[in-house]
């Protein structure tokens, strides 16, 4: 397969949109094998933590998902990286909540 040219992104936050819509691996294809590569420690983690993700389906109100849109949009962040981010706040909080109350 021939390799693909990435498109040019003016920002951060396009790139990242880009990355989390596409399969990279045609962006990579010529690349020889046998050249070893070496991560930064945080980004080695953060492709871990990406690995370990599971696709859910959730029914949210269109008022919801509009909403989170619109501010993902003005943070200029993916509008789900942005809600996976506030049920993540959710849970910590809520699991310190509870731990407070089991003493």
């Amino acid at each position: 397969m021939k390799k693909s040219k990435l498109p040019r992104l003016k920002t951060e936050a396009e790139f990242a949109r880009f990355v989390e819509t596409h399969d990279m691996a045609s962006y990579f294809r010529d690349n020889p094998a046998d050249q070893a590569l070496t991560l930064a420690p945080e980004l080695a983690e953060g492709i871990r933590e990406r690995a370990k993700k599971r696709l859910i389906a959730i029914r949210l109100p269109q008022w919801q998902i509009d909403g989170a849109r619109e501010l993902a949009r003005r943070k200029k962040v993916p509008y789900q990286a942005l809600m996976r981010g506030w049920i993540g706040e959710g849970l910590r909080h809520e699991m310190k909540t509870l731990t407070r109350r089991a003493r």
